[in-house]
């Protein structure tokens, strides 16, 4: 497993193929293994860059000060990638487009899916679900210990109650079953997830600093093409955000999917890369 040194930190990344530039950008939940199939097919005809955060995957940890739509843009420099097209879920799709605000000549397209946005405060409302859904997986003092980095040790068993917590309101859905979801896809994110939160309560501390001005406000300055991937089965908190971003770059593209939660590489691998491959070709 590769690793570049990027703005002081080790990200962990794979890079196949040869062409246009791809850079696919993991959602909060997961890491680069999520793009699996993605990564695999667009390799066939474009140069494909999959990478973790720093924390997240077989990257180093995450400390001190850092910017992770820095971390981005460095990548691309580090690898000498001059120009690309930036492939962003969840909050990698918010780090996509502070890139494009930051950079704009060095983005060719954009792919937001079940995406974020940079400034955006979440609703009071999707806080108390997630106090209600995910937040009581653990009991208060534990949880917070844990989020504070003073535990004594972490419990594996609390690592899997909140990753399954999560996924079973995000991934799954607020409105749908666990046994609605693909038991396969369901492990395979399990075990992301699983990651992130033990790398998260078990590492040092840190402060992410965000774009300024953020992207919210801002999207009309984002003069390239960009398609928006939006998972019907998503929170709707999440699927608002999918509509700001559609109406707000102009001449953006959007696609809903039925039935998909909020993660479609891993829920919907062959119908997202066939989305993406069309709007790449195109």
């Amino acid at each position: 497993m590769p690793t570049i040194r990027v703005n002081g930190g080790d990200l962990a990344y794979d890079d196949a193929g040869a062409g246009p530039a791809v850079v696919l950008v993991h959602a909060g939940l997961a890491d680069r293994r999520m793009w699996d199939h993605q990564f695999t097919a667009l390799s066939a005809h474009h140069r494909v860059v999959r990478y973790d955060w720093r924390g997240y995957g077989g990257s180093g940890d995450a400390s001190g000060e850092f910017a992770h739509y820095a971390d981005l843009l460095g990548l691309l420099d580090a690898l000498g990638i001059e120009r690309a097209t930036l492939v962003g879920c969840s909050y990698g799709g918010a780090y996509a487009v502070d890139v494009a605000l930051t950079a704009p000549d060095r983005v060719t397209s954009l792919v937001l899916v079940s995406s974020g946005l940079s400034g955006h405060e979440w609703p009071a409302e999707m806080g108390e679900l997630a106090r209600a859904r995910i937040h009581a997986a653990l009991p208060p003092q534990r949880l917070r210990a844990y989020r504070e980095r003073t535990a004594a040790s972490v419990d594996a068993d609390d690592v899997t109650a909140m990753a399954e917590a999560q996924l079973a309101l995000m991934v799954v859905g607020p409105d749908r079953e666990r046994g609605d979801l693909d038991p396969r896809v369901w492990e395979r994110a399990l075990t992301m997830c699983r990651l992130v939160f033990q790398r998260e309560w078990s590492g040092p501390a840190y402060t992410e600093v965000g774009l300024r001005p953020p992207a919210k406000g801002r999207l009309h300055e984002v003069r390239t093409p960009a398609l928006v991937v939006n998972g019907l089965a998503d929170l709707s908190y999440i699927q608002d955000v999918s509509g700001m971003l559609a109406d707000g770059i102009a001449g953006a593209r959007r696609v809903d999917l039925p039935d998909t939660g909020h993660l479609p590489p891993l829920e919907r691998p062959e119908q997202l890369t066939a989305l993406l491959a069309d709007f790449l070709a195109r």
